[in-house]
């Protein structure tokens, strides 16, 4: 396998579960011999979008970044906390600013979408919204999405997940998303 993931947790917070989440499934990818750009989401800093400042000034920096990491890859592993019962809208002001640029980005990226959660949900609601704009802009995202619900408990001191059973269904999960992203992007 060799194609590349961008990944990164949509929270700004340091001590976020998301980005902790993230880490095991990084780890499965490069053992399976995935490239992984991972980003900082706070890397991406970008104003509100208002289309009278994309008139004026064009797309802000951090949403060119974001863009053109986004064309870097050949799919996106994305940890993204819900708020609200939905995504949070730094992650959708991001998607709406990298949106207007073309070609869009996105467009033929495949993703796999998680997320982590102090609730007993484990913020699944938030990713079906985040699936919409997505695959609006022609992102193909893997069936299956991981959410861990009780996040804060849910570490060990080294990161890891402290459940083996959990760690084991993210496994199986990273490992079909990466045969399916590998035949998408043609380097299966």
């Amino acid at each position: 396998m060799s194609f590349r993931l961008l990944a990164f947790a949509a929270s700004l917070r340091r001590g976020s579960v998301n980005r902790k989440l993230l880490a095991p499934a990084v780890e499965i990818a490069r053992a399976a011999g995935a490239d992984i750009d991972l980003a900082e989401f706070a890397e991406f800093h970008m104003p509100m979008f208002d289309g009278d400042v994309l008139d004026a000034q064009g797309v802000p920096p951090g949403a060119e970044e974001l863009a053109r990491r986004v064309r870097g890859a050949d799919g996106l592993l994305i940890a993204s906390p819900e708020y609200n019962y939905s995504l949070p809208g730094t992650l959708k002001n991001a998607i709406d600013w990298v949106s207007r640029i073309r070609p869009v980005p996105f467009r033929g990226k495949s993703a796999f979408l998680m997320a982590a959660s102090g609730g007993m949900v484990g913020g699944i609601r938030g990713l079906w919204q985040l699936r919409i704009p997505l695959e609006g802009l022609g992102v193909v995202i893997y069936p299956d999405m991981f959410s861990l619900p009780n996040a804060r408990d849910a570490f060990d001191e080294g990161g890891g997940l402290k459940d083996r059973e959990r760690f084991e269904r993210l496994g199986r999960m990273m490992r079909g998303y990466l045969e399916m992203a590998g035949k998408l992007s043609g380097k299966a």
